[in-house]
This record gives structure tokens, C-alpha cells and sequence, in this order.
């Protein structure tokens, strides 16, 4: 039988629930982001699982390249794609993580790229240089209103 893995992944830890095709669920526990206390958890149930759905968020590296280098399949979500269900009024990391391995069990989870672990650098680089780059401009077209208010000056940083 098939087992599907959701993590809500934070800072320090991460909460993993694991259902079955039935959807009932099987395991659920929040774990520091140690990647031997991940895989030591999650080894008795390591036959059966179809596949981990990790949370995109900033800090995942370290976790789908731990478990994709043991052989698990991962999946990264999307959250920004996710539609939690319409007028859900409380949510927290234990249903977070249930969801996600729903999602993935249903076939319906919208998915982000992984990329390959050797350039992801250059990927963070050119996301840092475009941040700076509007950073600056925001400045400077600060800078330029700021003058031409007081001044009635325009472009005098041409």
C-alpha cells in the first residue's frame, strides 16, 4: 500500500504527516530540521512511501537534497498555486502537512521546479542582483522626486 508524505516546513523544524491511499493517517510528528532525525523517522515506513511533498520555502535545499539523495522521490509544492478550501477557518502544521500529502495523493498538487543542486547558486546570485538592482532605482526615483518637489529641477540625476 502507498503511503504519501507532507512536510510544513519552518525554520527550526517541520511538521510530517503521512497518510495511506485511504487517506487515514499513519504518522505525524514534528521534527527539528536535523536530516538524521528526518530519515530515521521516516525509515520504517521507507518501502512504502510514493513520494514527499515538501513546502517551498526558503530553506528547503537542505531537505529535498537530503532525501532525494536516499532515494526518496520529493516533490516541491507551490504555495503560492495552493488554494487552501474556501472558507477554512483554522489551519495549522498538522493539517498543513496532511493537505500537502493529499494533494500529492490526489494527483493535483501544484508543483515547483527543483533545481539541480549545482545551480541553484547562480539562480540565488541573479535573484540577489535584481532585488539590488530595484532596491536602487527605487532610490533614485525617490531621490529625483524629492528634489524636483523642492527644486522644481527635474532629472538632475542624468
Amino acid at each position: 500500500m502507498g503511503l504519501f508524505t507532507g512536510v510544513d516546513l519552518h525554520s527550526n523544524n517541520g511538521y510530517y504527516g503521512i497518510i495511506n491511499e485511504n487517506e487515514e493517517r499513519i504518522f505525524k510528528k514534528k521534527l527539528p530540521n536535523h536530516l538524521p532525525t528526518v530519515l530515521s523517522n521516516l525509515e520504517p515506513f521507507r518501502e512504502d512511501i510514493v513520494g514527499i511533498v515538501v513546502e517551498s520555502t526558503y530553506n528547503w535545499y537542505w531537505l529535498v537534497d537530503g532525501l532525494m539523495k536516499e532515494g526518496y522521490k520529493v516533490h516541491l509544492a507551490n504555495p503560492s498555486a495552493i488554494k487552501q478550501y474556501e472558507g477554512l477557518k483554522y489551519s495549522d502544521d498538522v493539517r498543513e502537512a496532511f493537505f500537502l500529502a493529499q494533494l500529492l495523493k490526489l494527483g493535483i498538487l501544484p508543483e515547483g521546479y527543483i533545481y539541480p543542486k549545482e545551480e541553484r547558486p547562480v539562480r540565488d546570485l541573479l535573484r540577489r542582483r535584481l532585488i539590488l538592482i530595484r532596491q536602487r532605482t527605487s532610490h533614485i526615483l525617490s531621490f529625483q522626486s524629492l528634489i524636483t518637489r523642492n527644486t522644481t529641477v527635474k532629472n538632475i540625476l542624468q
